[in-house]
């Protein structure tokens, strides 16, 4: 059973800049990608940017050039730099990982950009 523990949300002025981390507990042996989506009220989820076992990284077009994924393998957990916050980044911020065939996800980190 893998288990998923996000931290580093918070409030952050328009501007300003957040480290969203994610520790996986248990085996990730085989994983697929690691990744962060987030869920704004009355919206669907959507992915915000994902890294492959191989390091390939991908990002929503909303994110690009503000946000950075990366991972650290030897302690499980994948990061997520946030600088150049928008209001419009606002959200429930979850953590996934696959590991064929099953997702998992934390229970979500709020992020709140406001002044």
């Amino acid at each position: 059973q893998v288990q998923l523990v996000e931290s580093g949300g918070g409030l952050v002025q328009p501007g300003g800049s957040l480290r969203l981390s994610c520790a996986a507990s248990g085996s990730i042996f085989g994983f697929s990608f690691m990744g962060w989506y987030r869920q704004a009220p009355g919206k669907e989820r959507e992915m915000v940017a994902i890294i492959t076992s191989v390091g390939i990284t991908n990002y929503a077009d909303s994110v690009k050039g503000r946000f950075t994924i990366s991972r650290d393998n030897a302690k499980n957990t994948v990061y997520l730099q946030m600088n150049s916050l928008k209001p419009g980044d606002t959200a429930v911020y979850y953590c996934t990982v696959r590991v064929p065939p099953y997702d998992y996800w934390g229970q979500g980190t709020q992020v709140t950009v406001s002044s």
